[in-house]
């Protein structure tokens, strides 16, 4: 029961900072273009890595949402330093998980999560584009948006229709797309959490108590290679300062959980190169331990304990009736996006396709990773049509395309897809090779 209770004074505690932070990442999903992230990435050069660093900094985009996104951007133009700085910088902060930050611990925290990943960001794109050359850029051909012809409405009817739409799409990445990507892992970390906070006994962290090397080491040694998406690192975080751990250790924790995981690992040294891999490991190791020790030896203690007390505090002294008014609403939205119907819906939607090839693609975690497997399939000579589900692990495809083709652009962007049997269907032969 101690760990239950634990995990639900940590959401009630981060509830509302954290329906703000999605609102916040909605509005700018929705109202920031996507090509602006593309635009200037593209020299090799200082300022297209610290241009990359500051456009990862505040984007809501997981930790696996960021492997394809950066290998998008890259296939579209973007230098090896810019992608590296973008891969680094994304996954550790967003809009969201900074007010979250804020919420369970402090403002001083808050404020150096972001410029460490802005600084360790672009000290990895430079020495990527110091250690490697950069002769290889594939360019993908855009495909030609029909969303500025349809923006074009004259008139104050059509400018509130196009701001009506556009907060409605806002709202339901907000509370849709990334509570599914996000909600699972956010349970986790609260889970872990809890688990540490009521049933770990603090004779197990005695070693690493007030010690920032044994902290440090610690962390890193489970940080780097685990999933942990950028908010769901938080609590974590919390747990292990309540437990002895230093400031310092935390920000390991926080910096290293989200930049880097097996996954994202391997798929850099596919795409980018095994240099490009062991650049972005160094980048994310060097700035986690040195600003780590930089937190725990240059700068006041109590910055960062005074949020973890007065947490403890706030959890003797009960929750507000705000935070539980929060909480339940977060938790419809949570089972509203994490619902599996919506999952049977998508598949019998794939299903109707009139005539199709279904391919396997092995790698998609987030609806982050289904839109970019979609828009590197449409890209395609011959594809017409394209579905992907992301709860069954497929694109069923369209159109006369080459089965080759199919496999390099999904594999460009960090997946692997196999072909399996066509659907039945008495065309199902035009599309085979």
């Amino acid at each position: 029961m101690n760990i239950l209770l634990e995990i639900w004074t940590l959401l009630c505690e981060m509830s509302p900072y954290l329906l703000l932070g999605f609102l916040l990442a909605g509005l700018m999903h929705e109202f920031i273009p996507n090509r602006i992230y593309t635009k200037y990435l593209g020299e090799r050069s200082l300022k297209s890595v610290v241009l990359a660093a500051l456009f990862g900094v505040p984007l809501p985009l997981c930790s696996c949402g960021v492997i394809p996104t950066a290998m998008g951007i890259r296939r579209e133009g973007a230098s090896k330093g810019a992608t590296i700085s973008f891969l680094i910088a994304t996954p550790q902060t967003g809009v969201d998980s900074i007010i979250a930050t804020y919420s369970l611990m402090g403002l001083p925290f808050a404020i150096i999560r972001p410029i460490v990943a802005l600084v360790t960001a672009v000290f990895g794109g430079v020495l990527c584009n110091m250690a490697e050359s950069d002769d290889e850029i594939i360019v993908v051909k855009q495909q030609s948006s029909n969303s500025d012809s349809s923006s074009q409405s004259s008139g104050a009817g059509g400018a509130l229709f196009t701001l009506h739409s556009s907060l409605k799409g806002a709202l339901s990445y907000a509370f849709g797309e990334m509570m599914e990507d996000i909600g699972k892992w956010l349970a986790m970390g609260l889970i872990v959490a809890g688990i540490i906070t009521a049933a770990v006994p603090d004779s197990w962290f005695t070693i690493f108590q007030g010690n920032t090397l044994y902290s440090i080491l610690f962390v890193l040694v489970f940080s780097i290679p685990m999933y942990l998406c950028a908010t769901g690192s938080i609590p974590i975080a919390l747990a292990l300062m309540l437990k002895g751990l230093t400031p310092g250790a935390a920000l390991v924790l926080l910096m290293a959980g989200p930049a880097s995981n097996a996954a994202s690992i391997l798929v850099v040294g596919k795409v980018l190169g095994k240099r490009s891999m062991l650049v972005y490991l160094i980048a994310i190791i060097t700035g986690a331990v040195l600003f780590s020790f930089g937190i725990d030896y240059l700068l006041p203690r109590e910055w960062f304990t005074a949020p973890v007390a007065q947490y403890e505090a706030c959890h003797d002294a009960g929750i507000s009736i705000f935070s539980y008014i929060c909480t339940a609403l977060l938790l419809v939205l949570l089972i509203r996006a994490l619902w599996p119907w919506k999952h049977h819906h998508h598949h019998h939607e794939e299903a109707e396709l009139a005539s199709c090839v279904i391919y396997n693609v092995e790698g998609m975690n987030c609806s982050h990773c289904a839109e970019n497997v979609k828009q590197a399939l449409a890209a395609v000579e011959g594809v017409e049509q394209v579905e992907v589900s992301l709860h069954e692990g497929t694109a069923s495809i369209v159109g006369s395309h080459r089965e080759e083709d199919v496999l390099l652009a999904v594999e460009s962007i960090g997946f692997k897809a196999s072909k399996t049997a066509p659907s039945n269907s008495p065309n199902k032969g035009e599309h085979s090779l």
